[in-house]
């Protein structure tokens, strides 16, 4: 579909119940997702477990969640984006249902497992239907999508309190499901395309062949890839960070923490925005440099006050980088390989992503904060410099 037919008339109706649906889709299962970090301390007792355990289950949903990335792109550019879209919602209406009835090891691996192969079935298709869609307000479309995992963190720890005062930490998964359920509905009913099964064969070397064609392409994956490394590891210790090396409690340290999600709403519609106005990679730029910045003032602010305002800073130049990191591999894609190119990106970038908190841990295991974040002030740097170049 192309712009103009998507901006005017019913063609711009159909497009923005899509970009609803998909969005709402993405929030749902974000808050889901988001819920098991507060509520992880009661499933180890519950389910009589150990750390190490329930973080192997952990890096099972991540890691099949990654590695579903490219082929659910190329499949959605050789089939349709529905036909990987609704199966994607349907497979995370079960995982999340698996969690609600958890009362095994076994069942909670399985339940993480499956709602990591739903995420990455929905994930690139979604993304790639709503660049279908808005061609020239591809940023802001992807903005506002981007927004709903900031909706899902902030939601996700309202929640995450209700349960462990009134109930278990079973229950609010069971509406989670639910909710998916209703957005699986309203998008097989709204949607214009049917199910189209082609071919099951994959062009994984075609794919990374273009992604890498030029220069300025593998300078893109690089600087995107130090990008999502600085994120593994800041949003993974950031609270821990302020309870241990700030003095924090453990409630002014999750409030601290929510003020991201919450600066993240508005960030990221608004950054794709102006990407589509601009430049993507100058606005890019700017939250990287914003975020360099913001972070030594985290290592130097000498006040709760001066603190405070760091991590807002930080929370608007990292989640300025969200979408235009979607929609800059997009631009560079060919129409029927998007869903594969921005798959095997994302693939990479999640790898990279990984690897942030193994590296805070160890850093500050022999060392202090101040160096691992000094470390990511330098992956930053270097992701700007990369990205101007270009």
């Amino acid at each position: 579909m192309t712009e103009t037919t998507a901006t005017t008339g019913e063609a711009g109706t159909y497009a923005t119940r899509m970009l609803l649906a998909v969005s709402l889709g993405w929030a749902v299962l974000q808050t889901g997702r988001f819920l098991l970090s507060p509520l992880l301390p009661t499933i180890i007792e519950d389910l009589g477990i150990t750390e190490a355990t329930a973080g192997l289950a952990l890096a099972a949903f991540q890691g099949v969640y990654a590695v579903t990335q490219y082929p659910g792109g190329e499949y959605s550019d050789n089939w349709n984006r529905t036909t990987l879209v609704v199966p994607g919602l349907a497979v995370l209406v079960v995982g999340f249902l698996l969690f609600g009835v958890a009362t095994s090891l076994a069942t909670f691996l399985v339940a993480a497992v499956v709602v990591g192969l739903g995420k990455g079935l929905f994930a690139i298709p979604s993304r790639a239907l709503l660049s279908d869609l808005f061609t020239a307000r591809r940023g802001r479309a992807l903005g506002i999508y981007a927004a709903g995992t900031d909706v899902g963190g902030l939601v996700s720890s309202g929640i995450a309190v209700l349960a462990l005062t009134y109930a278990t930490w079973r229950t609010p998964f069971l509406p989670v499901a639910v909710a998916l359920a209703v957005v699986t509905v309203l998008y097989a009913v709204w949607t214009r395309e049917g199910f189209r099964v082609g071919s099951p064969s994959l062009d994984a070397v075609g794919t990374v062949r273009r992604l890498v064609a030029s220069s300025e392409q593998r300078e893109t994956l690089v600087a995107f890839s130090l990008f999502y490394f600085m994120v593994g590891g800041f949003i993974n210790f950031f609270p821990t960070y302020l309870a241990q090396a700030r003095g924090f409690s453990d409630g002014l340290a999750s409030a601290t923490f929510a003020v991201v999600f919450a600066v993240g709403l508005g960030i990221k519609p608004l950054a794709g925005g102006l990407g589509d106005r601009y430049s993507r990679r100058g606005i890019a730029v700017a939250g990287l440099l914003l975020g360099a910045a913001a972070l030594t003032g985290l290592v130097l602010a000498t006040s709760r006050i001066a603190l405070l305002a760091a991590t807002v800073a930080m929370a608007a130049g990292y989640k300025t980088g969200f979408p235009l990191a979607d929609a800059i591999i997009m631009d560079d894609a060919p129409t029927d390989g998007m869903g594969a190119d921005l798959g095997a990106a994302r693939a990479l970038f999640l790898a990279a992503n990984a690897l942030g908190p193994a590296y805070v841990g160890v850093v500050v295991t022999y060392g202090t904060y101040a160096h691992a974040f000094g470390g990511f002030v330098v992956c930053l740097l270097v992701a700007a410099a990369l990205l101007l170049r270009g």
